[in-house]
């Protein structure tokens, strides 16, 4: 087992990338989907890993599917599937399937490491949902792995807490943060979404690395995001190459993500533009 660091890796570089959320449903999919486009319209061998699909049988879509789907060639695998919507330790049990192993998993991504550019591990629920009956999670295969990691989390209600609870754990294990970024902004984002923008940044010190639309996934269209604007009608309905039907969902992980992952997203100006004034400020 390496040990863990501290330097801070860019996603230009090769590495393994551990892609955790704060919560269930935050949008940790469509964020591996964009860092993953950005990173294949680079030039660069792309992996995508998800260790454990909880809530689907054999032959149903998963994550992976989605992922497929938004960046067709990237190479993806899934190690575990279990029909249960709980975390993958018990739904393992419950299901009685043999439990995922960390080493097992850590030694599959060491083999990959060396055959792509980048390998990118998508997580089930939290950082610190248990995988196996060693309890072990995200935050254990990231600080095994020298991972460092992107944290998914929600825009509205509870995003501080869960946010500052998932940042905690990972400097507890001395985990680089690789970004925070949010995985569905609402396309009419209310005072808690839009109030809570600077709040994330004081929790994470730094400005947010990505904001994706609600929606990134299928039929989009967000005044946020002008450059989002392809349904998956469309997408669906292009013909030809696997380039004229990846760039919809490039343009909007290009749009949706910071500098540091390939894209133009400014924190900085996407908190300005957002955060409302305080009552009785007056303009002019």
């Amino acid at each position: 087992m390496r040990q863990a660091h501290s330097r801070r890796r860019r996603v230009g570089c090769v590495g393994i990338f551990a892609i955790v959320g704060t919560s269930t449903g935050v949008g940790k999919t469509v964020v591996t989907a964009a860092v993953a486009a950005l990173a294949q319209a680079r030039g660069q061998r792309v992996a995508v890993v998800k260790p454990a699909q909880i809530g689907l049988r054999p032959g149903e879509p998963g994550d992976l599917a989605t992922i497929e789907r938004l960046v067709p060639g990237v190479a993806t695998y899934e190690y575990a599937r279990y029909p249960d919507v709980l975390s993958p330790e018990a739904a393992a049990r419950y299901a009685g399937d043999r439990p995922l192993r960390l080493t097992t998993v850590a030694k599959s991504l060491a083999a990959l490491d060396t055959e792509f550019d980048l390998v990118l591990v998508e997580g089930t629920g939290g950082v610190l949902t248990r995988f196996g009956p060693d309890g072990w999670t995200m935050a254990e295969l990231a600080w095994s792995m020298q991972a460092p990691a992107v944290v998914v989390t929600a825009a509205g209600r509870g995003t501080l807490n869960h946010t500052a609870l998932t940042l905690e754990a990972l400097r507890a294990r001395g985990i680089p943060l690789a970004g925070l970024m949010i995985g569905r902004w609402p396309d009419e984002p209310d005072l808690t979404a839009r109030s809570n923008l600077a709040d994330l940044e004081a929790l994470s010190g730094r400005p947010l690395d990505g904001a994706l639309p609600e929606n990134a996934a299928g039929p989009i269209k967000s005044p946020g995001f002008p450059d989002a604007g392809a349904s998956l009608a469309r997408l669906l309905e292009m013909a030809g190459r696997r380039r004229e039907r990846s760039a919809p969902f490039e343009a909007t992980a290009r749009a949706g993500l910071s500098p540091a992952f390939g894209g133009t997203f400014d924190g900085s100006t996407f908190r300005d533009d957002n955060t409302p004034e305080p009552a009785g400020t007056c303009a002019g």
